[in-house]
């Protein structure tokens, strides 16, 4: 077989492979909305679910799924920044730094069951925090620290030297370079990189079983001191998020609408993970075209 044959049947055999792995896709997708959009409401979004009667919702569970959200990239985002600065500016190439990547991807490879159960072991057991909403950031900014570090690296080595060396030949410190040139050519990246992280902690549940737990504790909406127990920002509170909330109704079996519960929240979820892939790619080009100046096609 000549080459312009072999080159035309490799494409083919890709463009068939990427039609089958977009229509499996879109064939989820479209049956989860399908049988669970007709089960939203405002009422299902903001009322309390129910344990042993139809009618309840989901308005807890999506507040302490958009909390820990929140939490876990206040406390992953700057410890990610910084080790991403360092691996992509200031890391030499020695036998150190190969143990830190190696060990940034063995903990980006680990099953997310593995990540809970360490974190009921250290933080639920050991350090005395219980189920909680605190239990459930620290074990999700391990699940998500490696992501991020190595996005924020990836995105600092995308930079190109040349700009490294303008800014060093300008009279400004490595630190001034890459705080004042390099990082603002890399918010793009960095941002998209979020933004995609956000959407797979928003759907975690593994990790959220063992330190999260599995109730959803009535709060006061009215009360927002952290301190006090009915507080929904309150750190020490058991905090079933949506996709702990769908595993659980799904296994339970004692809700009378439990497969209506389900389908609706998990329309919800898939919802809120498109959104935030969406936004990831908005937010990508328009800060590349805002900092670059430049359309991006």
């Amino acid at each position: 077989m000549n080459p312009k044959k072999t080159n035309t049947l490799a494409l083919l055999m890709i463009r068939i492979i990427a039609g089958i792995v977009v229509v499996i896709l879109a064939f989820l997708i479209g049956r989860i909305l399908i049988q669970g959009l007709p089960h939203i409401s405002w009422k299902f979004l903001t009322t309390s679910s129910k344990a042993f009667t139809s009618g309840g919702g989901i308005g807890i569970q999506l507040f302490n799924s958009f909390y820990l959200l929140i939490l876990t990239l206040i406390i992953s985002f700057p410890i990610s920044l910084g080790a991403g600065i360092f691996l992509a500016e200031y890391a030499p190439k020695n036998a150190l730094t190969n143990v830190i990547r190696m060990a940034i991807e063995i903990l980006s490879s680990l099953p997310s069951v593995v990540v809970g159960l360490f974190g009921f072991l250290l933080f639920v057991v050991q350090f005395k925090l219980g189920f909680s909403i605190l239990s459930g950031a620290i074990a999700l900014t391990f699940f998500n620290l490696p992501l991020l570090t190595r996005n924020i690296e990836d995105s600092l080595n995308s930079v190109p030297k040349l700009q490294r060396e303008a800014g060093l030949a300008l009279g400004l410190s490595k630190w001034h370079t890459v705080i004042k040139v390099i990082l603002p050519e890399a918010i793009p990246g960095i941002v998209t990189g979020i933004v995609l992280c956000a959407g797979r902690i928003f759907g975690e549940a593994a990790a959220l079983i063992y330190t999260a737990g599995q109730s959803a504790t009535s709060v006061d909406f009215t009360k927002w001191n952290p301190f006090d127990a009915s507080s929904p920002l309150n750190l020490f509170r058991p905090a079933e998020t949506l996709a702990v909330h769908i595993w659980k109704i799904n296994s339970e079996g004692i809700m009378p609408d439990a497969e209506q519960i389900s389908a609706g929240s998990s329309a919800v979820l898939i919802i809120a993970v498109l959104i935030f892939n969406l936004s990831a790619r908005f937010l990508g080009q328009k800060l590349y075209q805002h900092l670059t100046a430049a359309k991006q096609g």
